[in-house]
């Protein structure tokens, strides 16, 4: 009896564990889809009205490096002239045969990307478009002390200009190098989806410009949207999804070189 009881208590332990490892494959196979806002989350401030969860997808494939998303950025958002001030560029990666990766971005990528290395000697080039990835787990919003830097309810990473201080917290916590300090405003600069023009039902201008669609805009929580459909399509990755930000910006044709 006593052996029969211990065989009885051992069969109904597996069954118990089998269940949980169940449960928990299962939880781990739906969780990035909570980060695509696949759920209906009620906005209670507007009749219940559900609010988008905007997002960007970056298909690296098409980009050419033609640079127009950089200047229709510039001029759209009054970002300052100087080449080092961004809110939106584009990176050149070569892969030289010998394994050493070069990476450029002269003035953003704006007027073009030309190749520097000898076709002799190249492995593999691309270009990479990139932003601020908006954050759903934002390291900028915490680290800012006054709490100028905030997430509206559509998803975006904003800054508010009248309590930022100046004190480049959010800068220095952005692990994508995604933020400046506007040296006109001296307050802390970054891309926003150009937040005026999406509030319009407009796309972003850097989305508009581009000439061979390499960027992708949408509601993630809009099955028919292009941006879901983009995600359905192609096998998309994030940068840098070590440090669990859970960007918004999803990357088609994402090679191990890039950081």
């Amino acid at each position: 009896m006593g052996t029969k009881r211990i065989n009885n208590n051992r069969r109904n332990f597996f069954k118990t564990s089998a269940a949980f490892i169940g449960g928990t494959i299962a939880f781990s196979i739906v969780k990035p889809f909570e980060l695509l806002g696949q759920s209906k989350v009620e906005d209670k401030s507007d009749d219940k009205a559900i609010k988008p969860l905007w997002g960007m997808g970056v298909d690296i494939e098409k980009c050419i490096g033609c640079g127009k998303c950089s200047e229709a950025c510039k001029i759209e958002n009054n970002v300052p002239k100087e080449p080092f001030y961004f809110r939106t560029w584009v990176e050149q990666y070569t892969v030289k045969k010998d394994g050493e990766v070069k990476i450029e971005s002269p003035n953003g990528g704006i007027g073009g990307l030309k190749q520097s290395v000898p076709d002799e000697d190249i492995f593999k080039s691309f270009m990479v478009p990139k932003l601020c990835n908006h954050c759903t787990d934002a390291p900028c919003v915490q680290a800012c002390p006054v709490g100028a830097t905030f997430i509206s309810p559509e998803g975006v990473v904003l800054v508010d200009e009248t309590y930022c201080i100046g004190c480049s917290y959010c800068i220095q916590a952005c692990p994508y190098g995604a933020r400046f300090m506007n040296p006109v405003t001296k307050v802390a600069d970054k891309c926003t989806f150009c937040y005026h023009r999406i509030s319009k039902g407009l796309e972003p201008a850097c989305v508009e410009v581009c000439p061979t669609n390499a960027r992708v805009f949408g509601n993630l929580r809009d099955k028919k949207s292009d941006l879901v459909k983009f995600l359905q399509k192609n096998p998309t990755e994030v940068l840098k999804p070590h440090l669990n930000t859970k960007p918004r910006v999803f990357y088609n044709g994402l090679s191990s070189e890039v950081r």
